[in-house]
């Protein structure tokens, strides 16, 4: 395998062969920190809802509004993006997304009644929805066969990103400044990002022009190894939200945690993330992918009760980093080898990802919000568990449909 260091030959070519081994270059490095960007501003509102229900007076289902329509932006972006960039192009998805996200943040920071806040995290989900569609497909047309390790990889700069998110919030809110000055320092990151690297060309989808006769006179359909996938990541994709924006509110109603010291250990969920994806970008050059999601989904179930059920507040915050450890790889490897299982369709099986994870996203933290108005916030964590089962299952199933897939493709 070669050096994974950045080269020039990947700012001149953005579709080299993936047989050259996984080299970075600097259309890597973008979508990594585009990825970062948008895995801030998704996990941060988690951490900021309990500043934004005292402060705009939210009911848990009316707060839990906010977490649905970002969700349910990303859905909508996920039945026409693949359309809107074959008729626009990557370059307007990739940018377009960015500073759309950007422009729904300020839209969340700077309006003083719910309508507004909602309508932000709306364009959030909607635009940033199309930069994580694009940032997919892009780093799955750029690193072919490495693309597991690509996309695990940026997951990891994500997760730090996402870190970053609660304990933005706590220090902000500790600092005693408004919650809303949390949102701005992601806007300053983007116009540095767009600065440095507004030069660098993105790839075309060299893979699915190839594919354009054979498609073009009916709709190619997306395998059954595809949509193993696909529900593997909708259930993973829920659980892992229901946590992440509903985590912070939990530990301030069932702990002895300030509001302010609740978003601050959420931190552990994100760290999880972090130190579970870096692990599992470096056992995905060695390892079955099918045989990680897995174990990592094991981890999860064994982790959740710990989060869940325990009086103490250290055992609680130890339950939720081994949630989070468990819960790191499933999407970015779910995502990888769905992306694989539609060859020539990089950017159709993203869009449909999309759908996935943001349709799960809309519902599932939607019916906890709803369950905690009725019977309280810890009761209504229990349908995590269910979720996670489910999970399981999916991914064994997905794993015998990538086995399948691959042998046919051998023998063909």
């Amino acid at each position: 395998m070669k050096s994974s260091k950045i080269t020039h030959q990947e700012a001149e070519s953005p579709n080299a062969s993936a047989t050259e081994g996984f080299v970075r270059g600097r259309l890597t490095w973008l979508s990594y920190w585009m990825l970062g960007y948008f895995a801030f501003l998704e996990a941060v509102l988690g951490p900021l809802m309990p500043f934004m229900r005292g402060d705009l007076r939210l009911s848990y289902t009316l707060a839990s509004l906010h977490f649905s329509a970002f969700a349910l932006g990303s859905v909508v972006i996920g039945t026409i993006a693949d359309r809107l960039t074959a008729w626009r192009g990557r370059s307007v998805s990739f940018w377009g997304g960015g500073f759309g996200m950007a422009a729904g943040t300020l839209l969340v920071a700077l309006s003083p009644v719910a309508v507004g806040t909602i309508a932000g995290a709306f364009l959030m989900g909607l635009l940033g929805g199309l930069l994580l569609i694009t940032i997919q497909a892009v780093l799955a047309d750029r690193h072919g066969r490495w693309s597991p390790v690509a996309l695990t990889e940026a997951n990891v700069v994500a997760s730090g990103f996402a870190l970053l998110a609660p304990v933005t919030v706590g220090l902000v809110t500790g600092a005693g400044l408004v919650w809303r000055v949390a949102l701005l320092p992601s806007i300053v990151f983007l116009l540095i990002i767009a600065t440095v690297y507004r030069s660098v060309p993105l790839p075309r989808p060299e893979k699915a022009l190839a594919h354009h006769a054979e498609t073009s006179s009916r709709k190619a359909r997306l395998p059954l190894a595809y949509w193993a996938f696909w529900c593997l990541i909708a259930l993973a994709t829920g659980v892992e939200w229901c946590v992440g924006y509903w985590g912070a509110s939990f530990l301030a109603t069932n702990t002895a945690f300030s509001k302010a010291d609740a978003a601050a250990a959420m931190g552990a969920f994100f760290l999880a993330m972090l130190v579970g994806r870096y692990t599992g970008s470096r056992l995905s050059r060695v390892l079955p992918a099918p045989a990680i999601l897995v174990a990592a989904l094991v981890v999860a179930l064994l982790g959740f009760p710990l989060f869940w059920l325990p009086p103490l507040p250290p055992v609680r915050v130890v339950g939720l980093f081994i949630v989070g450890l468990g819960l790191a790889n499933v999407y970015p490897l779910g995502v990888a080898l769905g992306t694989a299982a539609a060859p020539g369709q990089t950017d159709r099986a993203s869009a449909r990802l999309a759908i996935a994870g943001g349709g799960s996203v809309f519902l599932a933290p939607l019916i906890l919000g709803a369950l905690a108005d009725h019977v309280g916030i810890g009761s209504a964590f229990g349908i995590v568990v269910p979720m996670l089962l489910l999970a399981l299952l999916a991914a064994g199933l997905a794993g015998r449909a990538h086995v399948r897939a691959s042998v046919s493709a051998r023998a063909s």
